[in-house]
């Protein structure tokens, strides 16, 4: 039997799941590992942490089967910048994408290069998250780490390479550093003369599906090759079977996506969304928030001091409406204000108020920013019918149904829902020839487990909501500024 292994390679914990050809997960494993904050909004990792789970959870799902995988792939969290010194060692701690020291660099990027710049060469702005300012960052305060990397890798890629001893990258992954020409799929030579980086640092680009080597000898898989892999949102759009053009994927994790497929390449005229490769060879408009069921667990478990979702899940089904409004920019907001400052509120508490009507309003006000994302998609000409949802936050019906509701339109919930992980096995599948492209791969795997409908007499309510939801962060900025 071939067998495939697909890596998650997420913030707080290492993933992975060994499948066969038709999909179905035989095993799986993962490793935690820790989130490191040096100083107030940074956030860091140590790449030796990866390494470590990631041979934890290979050892573990190919104990007894090492000659039956044919392939691995990874799927991981984006931006992140691991710089290596000439002896390929880690020069310093990875920078993740939530972190956030970058404003300076970040302004600088938009105000004085010019966001209509950056879009030209790269087809997206300047966003804290992103590569490209951890670089400049890097050369400012920390000048002779600077002067030592010899190659700048994203974190899934630093995986490959202990993995193979292959420096690559795909392209969904690459275009969120903000040094990819991503229409044209190569290296902006422009970006990195801005950004006082050498090409030769930078690593040879793949698509996806790609084959980029085969596995050390010690790891004792001696069939196996590894695929390019995918941004972490790009695996999960596959893992999704989000392929086609206008499909469309919300993930409710920590933080919120939308991410829609497109077969050419656009950018929004705000360059609110982000304007990256797909994993299937083609792009995709994504918008980001930062804050999604995180907000959820943020209410429940540190402000109302309970871990009990479905108590207050039985709850909010039976609550009364009153037209509270959350804005959930607890972590600032990347699409579409890109307002690292910003932070969340109530709007609209009344003596009456109960504790199940705040709980909604926390639900309904994270659906509102991922509106905000899909609205914009809309306006760049894509025609988005139907969305699948997952992680976490899409394991409440109450949240599955309040998404149809405000989005009207269908929302779909998939039979098998593992996160890139998931994703990273078929493009595992396809780079191996176990089908001729990832179409043919999702058409045959990826299977649908329930649909839930919007109710239209909620259309009226919600689209009142929606236009004061709209209203409210141009008013809050101002008080914040």
């Amino acid at each position: 039997m071939n067998l495939y292994i697909g890596i998650d390679l997420g913030t707080s914990s290492l993933k992975g799941l060994l499948v066969n050809e038709e999909g179905e997960i035989l095993r799986t494993a993962s490793s935690d590992y820790e989130v490191y904050y040096p100083e107030n909004g940074w956030s860091e990792q140590d790449p030796a942490d990866w390494v470590q789970a990631m041979n934890g959870v290979l050892a573990e799902l190919s104990r007894g089967r090492e000659q039956e995988i044919r392939g691995i792939s990874l799927g991981g969290q984006m931006h992140g910048l691991v710089a290596l010194d000439a002896g390929g060692e880690v020069i310093r701690p990875c920078i993740l994408w939530n972190d956030g020291r970058t404003e300076a660099q970040t302004a600088w990027l938009n105000e004085s290069v010019g966001k209509e710049k950056l879009s030209a060469l790269t087809g997206n702005i300047a966003f804290a998250g992103f590569t490209a300012p951890k670089l400049l960052w890097m050369r400012e305060r920390e000048p002779d780490n600077f002067a030592r990397i010899r190659k700048i890798m994203l974190p899934k890629d630093y995986l490959v390479y202990m993995l193979t001893g292959n420096f690559s990258c795909d392209y969904s992954d690459a275009s969120g550093m903000l040094l990819l020409d991503v229409e044209h799929r190569c290296w902006s030579r422009e970006m990195c003369e801005i950004c006082g980086v050498k090409e030769d640092w930078l690593p040879e680009l793949h698509e996806s599906a790609e084959i980029v080597g085969a596995v050390k000898e010690s790891y004792r898989l001696p069939n196996a090759v590894v695929t390019a892999g995918a941004g972490d949102n790009a695996a999960a759009a596959i893992g999704t079977g989000t392929v086609r053009n206008g499909d469309c994927n919300i993930s409710l994790g920590t933080s919120g996506t939308v991410f829609i497929a497109q077969d050419s390449y656009s950018v929004d005229s705000r360059n609110a969304l982000h304007s990256f490769a797909h994993a299937n060879g083609h792009y995709h408009l994504m918008g980001c928030i930062l804050s999604a069921a995180s907000c959820r667990m943020w209410w429940l478990e540190d402000i109302l001091g309970t871990n009990d979702y479905g108590k207050d899940e039985e709850e909010i089904a039976a609550a009364e409406d009153t037209g509270v409004i959350f804005l959930p920019y607890l972590m600032g907001e990347r699409s579409p204000h890109n307002d690292t400052r910003i932070r969340g509120a109530f709007i609209g508490l009344s003596a009456d108020t109960t504790r199940a009507q705040m709980s909604r309003a926390v639900m309904e006000g994270v659906t509102f920013a991922l509106k905000d994302c899909l609205e914009i998609a809309k306006a760049n000409g894509l025609e988005i019918r139907s969305t699948n949802l997952c992680g976490g936050g899409a394991r409440s019906r109450v949240w599955r149904q309040i998404c149809a509701d405000i989005l009207e339109m269908p929302v779909r919930i998939l039979t098998t829902e593992q996160g890139p992980g998931y994703g990273a096995a078929i493009l595992a599948m396809v780079g191996t020839g176990a089908y001729g492209s990832v179409k043919e791969a999702t058409d045959r795997i990826v299977r649908t487990s329930e649909t839930i409908l919007p109710d239209p007499e909620k259309y009226d309510t919600y689209r009142k909501r929606y236009e004061i939801f709209k209203k409210l962060y141009p008013l809050l900025k101002q008080l914040q500024d």
